[in-house]
């Protein structure tokens, strides 16, 4: 497995880290510079994000939802706790076309909250979980590697298993996304905001933030592997 005190020195399960952080940051430069390329492309509607979204949401009866501007750079998202569609400043007051399917992709998050989305609503009920795994993940298998009886082996299963939570909020985050995703792209044309040659970049753009959350799974799953390596079978006498 590896040399030292339980695999903690010249580690080779660590280059599954290390893969998992490549695959994010390529998905993180891609999305910036897709947003990058179309957020200066201007929408023939002249519709700025804020617009795009209220006439999204009046558009399929839903009036509960406000749409908040909030600072920083592509920090978009729809709170189905608060009913806030927020919206950054890189897409609130902006006309491009980037802006514009960013806008309706956190409306298409408020649709499913309306209309009952199945895995929106198990994403929803993961979360307290998910945080508590992934902060009580590490904590508990460290603590475990100090035991010398089978004390130490459970609670480094218990260890693992927390992640697995993390994991599996990553896995159903997923089909969230993409039909978020879909959904804003048949609206936007629906609706007749954007035409099809403007459709095309925002699906470009969409594409490109997909494959993030597509990246951040596959970066948990490595670790997830990586945890099952090292203290998956360990058994303490």
């Amino acid at each position: 497995m590896g040399y030292g005190y339980y695999g903690f020195y010249y580690d080779w399960t660590y280059i599954l880290v290390i893969i998992g952080a490549i695959i994010c940051m390529i998905a993180s430069a891609r999305v910036k510079s897709t947003y990058s390329k179309y957020a200066r492309v201007r929408s023939r509607s002249n519709m700025t994000g804020a617009e795009v979204a209220k006439r999204i949401l009046e558009q399929n009866g839903i009036y509960d939802v406000e749409i908040n501007h909030v600072s920083g750079n592509l920090t978009d998202h729809y709170d189905p706790a608060t009913k806030v569609v927020n919206l950054s400043d890189a897409v609130y007051a902006s006309t491009s076309v980037a802006a514009v399917g960013v806008a309706a992709h956190e409306c298409g998050h408020a649709i499913q909250d309306y209309v009952g989305y199945k895995p929106l609503i198990i994403r929803a009920n993961l979360v307290p979980a998910a945080n508590i795994g992934s902060t009580l993940a590490w904590p508990l298998i460290i603590i475990g590697l100090l035991f010398t009886s089978n004390t130490g082996s459970i609670l480094m299963q218990i260890g693992i298993a927390m992640f697995s939570l993390a994991v599996l909020f990553q896995l159903v985050t997923l089909p969230v996304e993409f039909d978020a995703s879909g959904r804003a792209l048949n609206l936007l044309a629906g609706l007749g905001i954007l035409e099809d040659d403007e459709l095309k970049c925002t699906r470009a753009v969409l594409k490109a933030a997909a494959l993030t959350y597509v990246a951040s799974a596959a970066a948990a799953i490595l670790q997830l592997l990586r945890l099952v390596l090292l203290f998956g079978g360990r058994r303490r006498d």
